[in-house]
């Protein structure tokens, strides 16, 4: 349960404590928020403690309140600090359960409360231990696929590397056919030139005779 001291600091409407409290001219002080909530819902500017008349339509900060509670709560979060067990920063309790609806750590106040009303709860040591086993599952599988990605990397990197030198292969047989077809052409150039020369000088000592 939250200590008298802590009671001290809360607000009579959130019941949490004070966040920039003012001060109403009946001596109560209420969350800034709070009551411009309440008066918005009302739509009277009355306190929401004794439901006096507030002249005021912009109460002051209660400053004293107002650091008393930055104190607090600066001074419980060291403490908090110091621990080895979480508390709930609403009931200043220690954070054994854990809300399967809402998916947090709860305190045993927190497990008879409205806000809880009908959840479904587990001890947080059960949680954190079921945690862990589905993180190292899930660890396992990444680390698995991790391995798969690589292979078919390699496997791809690889067939790449092939088709470039089969592609190289036959272009380099394409261009050396290439050549020796020049090769031929060429020769068979100079023999049918040798051929005509030939002719034409057959031609010639035919007609002088």
């Amino acid at each position: 349960m939250a200590s008298s001291d802590e009671y001290d600091y809360n607000c009579p409407v959130c019941c949490e404590i004070f966040k920039a409290p003012v001060f109403l001219s009946c001596s109560h002080s209420v969350c800034k928020e709070c009551l411009q909530q309440f008066w918005r819902t009302k739509k009277t500017q009355e306190c929401p403690v004794c439901r006096r008349r507030s002249s005021n339509a912009q109460p002051p900060i209660n400053l004293v309140l107002k650091n008393l509670c930055e104190s607090f709560l600066t001074e419980r979060n060291e403490r908090r600090s110091s621990g080895s067990e979480e508390i709930c920063s609403l009931h200043s309790e220690k954070l054994k359960l854990f809300c399967l609806e809402d998916k947090q750590p709860a305190c045993v106040v927190c497990f008879t409360s409205e806000q809880h009303d009908n959840h479904k709860f587990r001890p947080i040591s059960e949680v954190v231990s079921s945690y862990k086993v589905a993180e190292h599952t899930e660890r396992q599988i990444k680390q698995q696929f991790e391995k798969l990605h690589q292979f078919l990397r390699d496997e791809e990197e690889a067939t790449i590397t092939a088709l470039r030198e089969e592609e190289e292969q036959k272009k380099q047989m394409m261009k050396e056919k290439l050549e020796e077809m020049n090769r031929h052409i060429s020769a068979l150039s100079h023999t049918i030139k040798d051929t005509e020369e030939m002719m034409k000088a057959s031609d010639v000592c035919f007609l002088k005779v």
